[in-house]
């Protein structure tokens, strides 16, 4: 296995908060509270007729039982054993049909090259080390005509203040250390990396979310919160 892309600190960061993931209002309240506008943004970009969809970095399974109970065939990888144990738990519980894989993108993308209509890779990328590695095996994964939705923190100073300081620190939304800020990515680099990966970026969105009305909406602003929208020419 292809391990030269994975922290192993994040790794353990998540594996001891696994059994909560299912918590609505536990550690990873934020992520209940965002996931109804991230779905909602993947469903209407992809086309859940065309094919499977992938989710990279699935964690618990938040979005991914969320688009398998929408009608989408679906795969989700992560290579946290404990939060994908959960996820399977999960499943099993609500009779959600979702494949889950311990595996990396980029070992996944020689097993099943151009085998996804639609990808997804939420909230990883500021935690593996080296994000363009990432998104080129997101490239590969994904087939002709495909679409891609990344979502990842700006590093911006407002960033730090409400993404780290504000949720890690004060509103206690997130567990302390969930982030490292020298690990977000500007949008700018971002779309850079998914030219140099061969797709072409469709769109660029802020996501906001109000911790105290715990509801999340797609906005213009990305100075925290992003997501970028690919597609994979057709040839």
């Amino acid at each position: 296995m292809n391990t030269d892309n994975i922290d192993p600190a994040e790794i353990d960061k998540f594996d001891a908060l696994a059994q909560r993931w299912w918590d609505p209002d536990g550690d990873f309240k934020a992520l209940h509270d965002i996931n109804p506008a991230r779905l909602a943004y993947v469903l209407e970009h992809a086309d859940l007729d065309r094919g499977p969809i992938l989710d990279i970095g699935c964690g618990g399974g938040i979005l991914t039982e969320a688009l398998a109970t929408a009608g989408a065939e679906v795969t989700g990888i992560d290579m946290a054993e404990k939060p994908l144990a959960v996820a399977r738990r999960h499943a099993d519980a609500s009779g959600a049909q979702v494949e889950y894989l311990a595996s990396t993108a980029e070992d996944l993308a020689q097993d099943r090259p151009s085998a996804f209509a639609a990808v997804t890779c939420l909230e990883l990328l500021e935690h593996v080390p080296d994000y363009a590695s990432t998104v080129r095996a997101c490239a590969e994964l994904a087939a002709p005509g495909a679409t891609l939705v990344f979502s990842t923190i700006n590093r911006h100073p407002k960033a730090y203040l409400l993404a780290v300081l504000g949720a890690e620190y004060l509103l206690n939304i997130l567990p302390k250390g969930t982030h490292d800020y020298a690990k977000f990515i500007r949008p700018s680099e971002l779309a850079a990396a998914v030219r140099q990966a061969g797709l072409q970026v469709e769109e660029i969105i802020g996501l906001r979310y109000n911790p105290f009305s715990r509801i999340a909406k797609l906005s213009s602003d990305v100075d925290v919160n992003y997501l970028l929208r690919a597609g994979k020419p057709k040839q």
